[in-house]
């Protein structure tokens, strides 16, 4: 393997921190635990898994329905058609490994994409890591200017009017359209989450103060740049001033589709209307639809806000009458929504967001139709029947895995009609909350993730309705109740509680379902659910992942069936690990799946935010063969910097191409004493040619060398 651009040798640090803020010290010494660290807990998620799980619903608990209505034997019996897909896939009993091989024949094992796989890199390692043969590039990076070169990225003079002309903070989501002549292309990024105190030089004074709170609110959102290259296979270049380049930032003004649009749970003194929100933040993972369009999911967005905190519907979601994590209500006031006339903003975001990366003056759409909840992000598949289908997953611990169908069809092709069709596909449709059942005996499932007797955790599914063609199915909600409060109507039907859904993506060939459940390590506490057979490990540290086979291999379908794909953790110290079957101690360790992503030989790509807090080491990109006698076989390509998460994987393996985004470096590091030098290596605090002595968030290409 190659480790490049590794950390100084000697690092100059000031030693005067005096004047250095203390509120990160102070709210988060000794609170941390698990996968994240104490930085990435205050500012992400708001602290979540130290406040109480918003899930306190009584439904039903998996161990209680599990001999219930649906079993394997009732999606079987859904028909010829539904056997001819169930029997061969993970429901129907037999060889999971031989039923992904009879779908894609001749495709598994990633033929088109050789390369040797890397070993662990120790959390402490400040570089990034690829295998032999390759090289990694920064394509854009945290304060490269998008429209004018004279913005020019300086950290100790940040203003919001500059950052809001520059890429912005923690890049999360990912995607790189290349255009038909393959020299030119689209890079569209979510832009998460912002941490002020590697960000920014100690205020000087209140004014200093409040300017960087406007940087930050600037630093969020989105960014759609072009990009060019010469030929073919060469390393991408962004293109400075390009006609679609754009930033999207917490201030840019949107508007709702939806059956939920212009609802009272929506107006606010400054839109009496209820259609027309401003800004999007919290943006994690998302999707890029068959029609063009990107989807970003608005996630941890409660954290943004002061509010009452006394509603069930602010309990659900985990609103507070504390002070904002970033603090922003001292800027604008409708980030306290305990004022008159602020009441419904909070309710104003937890949406997914689509963009059209072609046209930079059409406002962003807010689709009330999927729900308001911690979007992941929002990944769509065109059914056999032309519905567009979107899968999504709500990152909260004991929350619930989510599917939408439109009730329009799909129009093939990129004509200007069928393109503007395309894009309201998502404003009317039925949305579904999953719940699953298993198949092996109660005793069997025993929280210490051994397997059952049968030799997989699998078993059957349904989808509930909560709405069906933009009408409430859950008695005793209006439709926009269902909406707005969709935790709630979930909580009604009884879906199942799962650990952290994170991405969820439809695989392009298969049209199987793949869900990464990050972790829960609350599961099996007292008071709390403990193992279950789709989560079947108490303080479940490491994550699985989940394949999930639609009845009759049709996405639009209600019923399904499902088997967990893999049990991360370290397998040299994690007995309970499982690789579909694939032996143990032939694997690279992987821990807490978080984004995934295919290539052109059917192989799953699963991105990872957490390992140096639960297997002690970076996180990384690792290929997982679906099909063949290398399913399972997890391979690490490549090791992000320390501190840092890998985000928004895209495989252009024909081209011998990897991207990522490399989502907070040195995040536990301070102004004085940076824990990143990531991407620029150059010496500590100097800003020299554009290039920073201190950690930026960046995406990077990986090419052959």
């Amino acid at each position: 393997m190659t480790i490049t651009s590794p950390t100084p040798d000697a690092v100059v640090r000031p030693e005067d921190e005096t004047r250095r803020r203390p509120l990160l010290n102070l709210l988060m010494t000794g609170r941390t635990h698990g996968k994240r660290s104490p930085v990435t807990c205050m500012y992400k998620c708001d602290n979540a898994c130290f406040h109480p799980v918003p899930n306190t619903s009584d439904n039903a608990y998996f161990r209680d329905i599990a001999d219930a209505a649906l079993s394997r034997r009732a999606v079987l019996a859904g028909g010829a058609a539904a056997g001819a897909i169930v029997l061969s896939g993970v429901v129907g009993g037999g060889d999971p490994a031989s039923a992904a091989t009879a779908q894609v024949v001749g495709r598994g094992g990633g033929r088109a994409f050789g390369f040797e796989p890397i070993a662990a890199v120790p959390a402490e390692v400040d570089a990034v890591t690829v295998p032999q043969g390759f090289r990694w590039t920064p394509i854009i990076r945290w304060g490269d200017p998008l429209f004018d070169r004279r913005d020019t990225f300086d950290p100790n003079s940040q203003t919001a009017q500059k950052q809001a002309r520059q890429f912005g903070y923690n890049n999360d989501y990912l995607d790189i359209i290349v255009e038909k002549n393959g020299r030119e292309a689209l890079l569209v990024a979510n832009q998460e989450y912002t941490n002020a105190g590697i960000m920014f030089p100690p205020a000087a004074d209140e004014e200093e103060r409040l300017e960087q709170l406007r940087v930050s609110k600037a630093a969020h959102g989105m960014a759609v740049v072009e990009l060019e290259r010469g030929r073919k296979g060469d390393t991408w270049k962004y293109r400075v001033g390009g006609r679609r380049n754009r930033r999207i930032t917490a201030d840019t003004r949107m508007v709702f589709s939806g059956p939920a649009a212009g609802s009272d749970l929506l107006k606010t003194v400054e839109d009496p209307e209820g259609l027309y929100p401003v800004g999007t933040f919290g943006n994690c993972a998302g999707g890029t639809t068959p029609w063009g369009t990107v989807l970003s999911g608005e996630e941890n967005f409660n954290g943004y806000f002061r509010a009452t905190g006394t509603s069930p519907e602010h309990k659900r979601y985990g609103l507070s009458a504390n002070a904002s994590s970033y603090g922003w209500e001292a800027v604008d006031p409708r980030f306290d929504a305990r004022q008159p006339g602020y009441e419904n903003e909070p309710n104003r975001f937890g949406w997914i967001v689509e963009i059209d990366p072609e046209n930079p003056d059409e406002p962003p759409v807010k689709h009330t139709a999927l729900g308001r909840l911690k979007h992941e992000g929002a990944n769509v598949s065109i059914s056999r029947s032309g519905h567009a289908v979107a899968y999504m997953g709500d990152d909260e611990r004991f929350d619930y895995l989510y599917k939408f169908v439109s009730t329009d069809r799909y129009k093939p092709g990129n004509s200007r009609g069928a393109r503007a069709h395309n894009k309201t596909l998502l404003s009317k449709g039925s949305l579904y909350v999953a719940k699953f059942s298993g198949d092996s005996p109660l005793d069997e499932i025993t929280g210490t993730g051994a397997l059952p007797s049968d030799g997989s955790f699998d078993g059957s599914g349904e989808w509930v309705a909560l709405m069906r063609d933009g009408e409430s199915a859950v008695p005793g909600f209006t439709v926009e109740q269902v909406l707005v409060h969709t935790r709630l109507a979930a909580d009604a039907v009884g879906a199942t509680k799962m650990d952290r859904c994170e991405d969820v993506e439809p695989h392009p060939q298969t049209g199987r379902v793949y869900v990464a459940c990050t972790n829960n390590t609350a599961r099996g506490k007292v008071g709390k659910e403990g193992a279950t057979e789709v989560n079947p490990r108490n303080a479940n540290r490491d994550g699985h992942v989940i394949e999930i086979t639609e009845s009759h291999n049709d996405a639009t379908s209600t019923r399904f069936g499902w088997s967990i794909l893999l049990l991360c953790g370290d397998p040299a110290t994690n007995p309970t690990t499982y690789f579909a079957g694939f032996p143990a101690d032939k694997v690279s360790p992987i821990s807490c799946p978080d984004n995934i992503t295919f290539d052109s030989a059917g192989n799953l790509w699963i991105s990872t935010d957490g390992q140096p807090g639960t297997i002690g080491y970076n996180d990384g990109l690792f290929r997982v063969p679906l099909a063949g006698p290398e399913r399972g076989r997890v391979q690490q390509f490549l090791s992000v910097p320390r501190d840092g998460e890998t985000c928004g994987p895209v495989v252009h393996d024909e081209e011998g191409s990897v991207f990522v985004a490399v989502q907070h470096p040195g995040e536990e590091g301070t102004w004085a004493a940076q824990n990143s030098y990531f991407p620029d290596y150059i010496e500590p605090g100097a800003l020299r040619g554009g290039k920073w002595g201190g950690p930026r968030p960046s995406v990077i290409q990986v090419t052959r060398a």
